[in-house]
């Protein structure tokens, strides 16, 4: 005949080993996610077409950026009064 208390340690003991080992694998990558196959190529897509996108409305709307006037504002005459 076993004593309760013990059946009871040993009982507890396996359930703690198995909680340890499921933690240990689950902190171990088994196969690659879709992050590690294809985040690289998704990161540099959008990248690429934001730029295009941005650079295709810049061109398009035909913004005047507001450039220096230096040599193209001439002064006007001065008065006396």
């Amino acid at each position: 005949m076993k004593f309760p208390l013990a059946k009871n340690s040993q009982s507890h003991l396996q359930v703690q080993n198995f909680q340890q080992t499921m933690a240990r694998q689950s902190h171990q990558k088994q196969t690659s996610d879709f992050h590690d196959k294809y985040g690289n190529a998704v990161l540099a897509t959008g990248a690429t077409f934001c730029i295009a996108v941005w650079t295709y409305a810049v061109i398009q709307i035909g913004t005047e950026w507001n450039l220096s006037p230096v040599g193209r504002v001439t002064p006007k005459e001065w008065r006396d009064q």
